[in-house]
């Protein structure tokens, strides 16, 4: 035998040892990876929820967003005349307020109330196709929320907080009051 063949047959000796620590190492080494690819699973999930839950609350808030901003232009739309409104209302009691001052028993003023209701009818009727609508409360009773009192007036044929007179009719805009009726309320005696 050769010393060539003396060292081949003694690395294999050495070597079969080896080998069979590294089959035992090798599934310690395989539970360990198979333990560590769990443990990152458990967290690559963990973070697939988080990101889900992001992306859920990401959409959730883009359609608030979009509903709130067409709640807007709708609003916009509806109540984009009340300034107008606001301003074409005292025309309207200016009409009111000659036709009751006219004397409609003399011949020569019939055709002037007469043009004068017509323009009153008129302006109303626009009003209306506008959704904009009268509160005239007389005879109701009273609500603060569409009436302002100016004053209480003691009445014991009517029942109390009672609107007895209107100084102002109020109106509305798709029902949101643009101004209160100014009337007077009846109080128990």
């Amino acid at each position: 035998m050769s010393t060539q063949d003396y060292t081949d047959i003694q690395n294999a000796t050495d070597a079969q040892p080896a080998d069979a620590a590294a089959e035992q190492a090798q599934p310690e080494t395989a539970e360990v990876t198979v333990e560590a690819l769990q443990a990152q699973l458990a967290t690559l999930a963990a973070a697939y929820e988080s990101a889900k839950e992001q992306s859920l609350r990401a959409q959730a808030e883009v359609q608030n967003a979009r509903r709130r901003a067409e709640q807007d232009v709708e609003k916009a739309h509806k109540f984009g005349l009340e300034k107008i409104v606001n301003d074409l209302l005292p025309v309207v009691d200016n009409l009111e307020r000659a036709l009751s001052s006219i004397d409609t028993s003399n011949e020569a003023f019939t055709a002037i109330a007469e043009g004068i209701q017509l323009t009153h009818k008129t302006f109303v009727d626009a009003l209306a196709r506008h959704q904009v609508v009268v509160v005239n409360p007389h005879g109701e009773p009273f609500d603060p929320n569409l009436h302002q009192a100016v004053s209480a007036v003691p009445s014991p044929d009517v029942e109390p907080n009672t609107v007895i007179n209107c100084f102002q009719k109020g109106y509305t805009l798709h029902g949101r009051l643009v101004r209160p009726a100014m009337v007077v309320v009846s109080k128990a005696p």
